[in-house]
């Protein structure tokens, strides 16, 4: 429980969602700007993910507290990808 800093909605949790970014993806071709561009995406992808789990009768949470390597080690993501956030979906 240390990756997402004792965060109890993570362990009760029936699926986690996990959003990494890789800047250079976006920074190599906007630039500086592209850092804000990753941020506004991940932003309108957990909307998404909140508002599909309304529609299921599920809730969700995001979870931005975390601890980036440690999450990183534990879903095996490569030292390009920066966790940005951690959803965890279950029952109500």
């Amino acid at each position: 429980m240390a990756a997402p800093l004792n965060q109890a909605c993570v362990r009760a949790g029936a699926a986690l969602l996990v959003f990494t970014a890789v800047y250079e993806r976006t920074t190599g071709r906007y630039g500086d700007r592209g850092v804000r561009y990753v941020y506004m995406d991940v932003g309108h992808a957990g909307q998404n993910v909140h508002l599909q789990a309304v529609a299921l009768g599920l809730g969700t949470v995001v979870v931005g507290a975390l601890d980036g390597e440690a999450v990183r080690r534990i879903i095996g993501a490569p030292a390009s990808e920066d966790p940005l956030y951690i959803m965890p979906v279950g029952r109500l």
